[in-house]
């Protein structure tokens, strides 16, 4: 698993609707009622391959997501983008990248404090790679275990990331500033904002990978 992966579904051609998150790959198609989404995601899973897919149905939308991991991404999946993607035009679905976005808690602590484990018993989760761990039902946040500098001091122990299209941070983090949040570290804009709430708990705005450089 490397970035290799992702780069190159970010670069390619017919993937338009897709939006490439933290954890991967992910469309959102709008459709005219629940039970649209549902004939929407019988079709989908007639498409060979779907191995690792999510679809996730809801009144009015299915949700895509290819894998549950940004470097899991591989080659394969750009053509497995395409098929989805044609499939949901025929159905009349309209896909819309405003509606992908994905939530991850990190949970930052020394090297030799990182207890992912007890995160995965706990919460009944899955791992997915050595530092997180994952819902196995897909309706959960990504728990991502953070391990810090030992240099540096815990100040802030968790914060929330959250992911979003390239073209749809901006206009995130103008709703969570109109919200009364304050930008903490703009240092890494457009790739990424840390905002805070007035109690000072943080959030991560972040438009990568999915703003990443389209060079494979």
């Amino acid at each position: 698993m490397s970035e290799q992966g992702w780069r190159r579904f970010l670069a390619a051609e017919g993937v338009a609707d897709w939006v490439v998150l933290h954890g991967g790959a992910m469309a959102v198609f709008r459709v005219p009622s629940l039970a649209e989404a549902a004939r929407l995601a019988e079709a989908v899973a007639r498409i060979p391959g779907l191995d690792g897919v999510l679809m996730t149905l809801a009144d009015g939308q299915l949700t895509v997501r290819l894998t549950r991991g940004v470097f899991r991404l591989e080659e394969r999946h750009v053509e497995l983008a395409r098929a989805v993607s044609a499939v949901a035009r025929e159905h009349g679905a309209t896909a819309d990248r405003t509606r992908a976005h994905e939530v991850q808690l990190a949970i930052a602590a020394q090297p030799d404090a990182i207890d992912v484990g007890f995160w995965r018993a706990v919460l009944g989760y899955a791992e997915l790679a050595d530092d997180n761990a994952v819902d196995p039902l897909g309706h959960g946040s990504t728990v991502w275990l953070q391990g810090l500098d030992p240099a540096k001091s815990l100040r802030h122990a968790m914060h929330v990331d959250v992911s979003v299209a390239r073209e749809q941070a901006e206009r995130r983090l103008a709703a969570a500033l109109a919200a009364g949040g304050r930008v903490v570290d703009d240092s890494s804009a457009p790739g990424a904002w840390i905002l805070a709430d007035r109690a000072g708990n943080r959030v991560c705005i972040a438009a990568w990978p999915d703003g990443a450089s389209r060079r494979a």
